[in-house]
């Protein structure tokens, strides 16, 4: 039998939870659209942000949430391990995406990039003693990554409004949407369960975290708007990712680079 449904207690953490996504929806709700003769207005629909306030406040959580966690999480990781323990690390993670990655190629009908996919998984499975050591880079069969949410866009789904999330960080509704396909096709997700997700996506971050620390001051200390930068940034790296690294036809900007291709 359901529950009961019983309204939060002032002053209860549920209470304080429902009061602050209350307030979150009405700050959203400030986020009002430009007249369209105006001049604000073009620049309204290039940021495609029509939740700024709560993004941003969502942002700032993130940002709070790094200094305390995942910034020290990192410092420590690379003052523990050496470069070649780290890049076994990421070797393995990798590998470990690879069934994804391939699936996600087929759907693209990207052959050459499947191939490659199945390729680097045979040889650093085996040879690579299950993927601590990448071999199939060094004989030229370079790692990239795919999603759903790419193989969507490939299809020619939009990707929506922009979106800061907390814990997840930017994405948007396609891409959103594609995390929750990857996840239950994930082969992570039946064979080794809920703590082999969460042991992979902890070291997975605390591991990209570490390698892009420099960009990631860089960035902070030349923005003037730390938020804007990031939600540039991020755009043109998944636009980047979605052309599989293709140039684009007349580029504006040279973006910014991440490593591993994530």
């Amino acid at each position: 039998m359901l529950a009961e449904f019983t309204p939060a207690r002032p002053g209860s953490w549920a209470g304080s939870v429902l009061t602050g996504l209350a307030a979150l929806a009405m700050l959203a709700g400030c986020a009002t659209v430009p007249p369209k003769d105006s001049s604000a207005y073009q620049s309204y629909l290039e940021r495609n942000d029509p939740l700024e306030p709560m993004n941003r406040y969502f942002f700032e959580v993130n940002r709070g949430l790094d200094e305390l966690v995942l910034k020290p999480a990192a410092a420590a990781y690379n003052a523990a391990l050496p470069y070649p323990v780290q890049d076994s690390v990421r070797a393995f993670i990798n590998n470990l995406r690879s069934p994804l990655i391939l699936a996600n190629d087929l759907l693209q009908g990207e052959g050459d990039r499947a191939y490659v996919t199945l390729s680097r998984f045979i040889v650093n499975t085996s040879i690579g003693v299950l993927g601590l050591f990448d071999v199939a880079t060094e004989i030229g069969l370079d790692y990239h990554d795919e999603d759903f949410g790419q193989t969507m866009a490939v299809a020619g789904v939009g990707s929506g409004p922009y979106l800061m999330l907390p814990l997840l960080g930017p994405t948007n509704p396609r891409d959103l949407v594609g995390r929750v396909v990857d996840f239950a096709f994930d082969p992570l997700t039946y064979i080794g369960g809920a703590d082999a997700r969460l042991a992979r996506t902890s070291a997975d971050t605390v591991d990209y975290r570490n390698r892009n620390r420099k960009t990631i001051e860089a960035l902070q200390e030349g923005s003037l708007d730390f938020y804007a930068t990031v939600r540039n940034a991020s755009r043109q790296r998944r636009e980047d990712e979605i052309r599989n690294r293709r140039p684009q036809p007349d580029p504006t900007s040279p973006g910014v680079i991440f490593e591993d291709d994530q």
